[in-house]
């Protein structure tokens, strides 16, 4: 039986935005829809004005209702979808199996009005001041970016059209292709990476349609290129087709049909979508074009070089490509030199030249790019690799999960040993402050 305390202190964690404490408290018998002692509403309520995903989600988990009537007439939903913020949504939103059919056009009513106006214009409204917004750039969960706008004390998020783009989406209402595109474009900067476009964008990819891919093709030759990039972003989103979803990828075998537009395509931007497009390709003739990537004078460009470089039918890379490579990692741009390597590390063909260029690579400035080309050489079984790997230095606490590629020689010395078992057998991996499976 939930008790008054429990819900004080359900309220207080929520408040704190204690996420940990809250699930503690809910698995302990807290009612997940407690009311907030301060204002009388659920403390789902106090976490969405917050704007506290965490919270908000594990509340709903926990069987927080989000559909709840409130005094004033709203929800929940509904209130989250006023804050503006995408994710706060997707964190409320309930199973369709709960949202009866009036629910749902009460939804996306209510999100139709709120996409009719701009963040900054509501916050005046609601706050009666004249004047600009404050704003902060924020990124979400998946590298979108997106703006907090406040106003007399109060914020707001500038996700509305993201919002209502998801929704219609998720409810399977098909919005009409230039009117997503309208809503991509309609952010002042028209960026790509804002939430705005990639939800629209993620809803025309999703349809996985013959009539999408015509639209967005028909756009190749649009004279304005942020209409072109729209439209190549909406066929790589065709092409991908969701893989970590294990859904079907019915145009990944016509990739390969916008080779003649990537030839063509001057505008940078653009071209780096068409080219990451390319390396979907099942067996793409490139014509050379990873030649043409490689002297190109942009980084972003020269970086998709080696994936698109000519090899014969055994993946075998002819000369003019080897050269290629050698030139792309002595690139004077940091992240062509990292891409570089992480193609050579995974590339298995036997060509000796590539094991030269790993070895080069073992040089480069960037820890990172160090350990990938020490690794690409102990998965060659190059036994180059041991000396190589004295030249990686103590691991940056900042450069994240890099234990498998650090491992590579000392696996490499293992394999040595089992081939020539009157060897002294390896022990404990040499310099590092990590060790083999099993050893602790």
């Amino acid at each position: 039986m939930t008790t008054e305390d429990d819900g004080k202190r359900l309220a207080a964690a929520v408040r704190h935005g204690d996420a940990e404490r809250i699930r503690e408290l809910l698995d302990a018998g807290a009612g997940p829809d407690t009311p907030d002692e301060r204002t009388g509403l659920p403390v789902l309520c106090s976490a969405i004005a917050a704007r506290d995903e965490p919270v908000a989600e594990a509340l709903v988990e926990y069987g927080a209702d989000p559909l709840r009537r409130l005094p004033d007439g709203t929800t929940p939903l509904l209130r989250a979808v006023d804050t503006g913020s995408l994710w706060l949504v997707r964190a409320v939103f309930p199973e369709l199996v709960r949202l009866p059919g009036p629910a749902r056009e009460e939804l996306l009513d209510h999100a139709r009005h709120r996409a009719r106006t701009a963040a900054e214009a509501e916050l005046r409204r609601r706050t009666g001041l004249p004047g600009r917004a404050g704003r902060t750039r924020l990124e979400d969960a998946i590298g979108c970016w997106y703006e907090e706008l406040t106003l007399g004390g109060q914020t707001l998020c500038d996700g509305n059209l993201a919002i209502l783009t998801g929704l219609e989406a998720k409810l399977r209402r098909r919005t009409p292709f230039r009117e997503l595109m309208a809503r991509a474009l309609a952010h002042p900067d028209r960026n790509r990476n804002h939430q705005t476009w990639s939800e629209s964008v993620t809803a025309l990819g999703d349809r996985l349609d013959d009539g999408t891919w015509a639209e967005a093709w028909d756009l190749s030759r649009d004279p304005d290129p942020v209409n072109r990039l729209f439209a190549a972003d909406v066929l790589l989103a065709l092409v991908v087709g969701a893989p970590a979803t294990g859904r079907a990828q019915p145009f990944l075998g016509r990739a390969r049909e916008l080779m003649p537009w990537a030839e063509r395509e001057r505008d940078v931007k653009v071209l780096d979508v068409l080219l990451n497009t390319l390396t979907w390709a099942e067996d793409l003739e490139t014509r050379g074009i990873g030649l043409r990537c490689a002297a190109h004078p942009d980084p972003r460009i020269r970086s998709w070089a080696p994936e698109l470089l000519d090899a014969d039918a055994a993946g075998r890379l002819g000369p003019r490509s080897l050269a290629v490579l050698h030139g792309l990692v002595r690139d004077p741009d940091a992240d062509v030199r990292a891409r570089t390597c992480h193609w050579l590390e995974h590339h298995r063909g036997p060509e000796p030249e590539v094991g030269d260029a790993l070895l080069e690579l073992t040089h480069d400035e960037r820890q990172l790019t160090r350990i990938h080309a020490v690794a690409g050489l102990a998965y060659r079984d190059d036994p180059r690799c041991v000396e190589a790997e004295t030249r990686i230095g103590p691991v940056e606490p900042d450069l994240g999960e890099v234990e498998p590629p650090l491992l590579a020689v000392w696996y490499y010395q293992r394999r040595q040993e089992e081939r020539a078992p009157d060897r002294h057998p390896t022990s404990d991996y040499p310099g590092r402050s990590i060790h083999p499976p099993g050893q602790e």
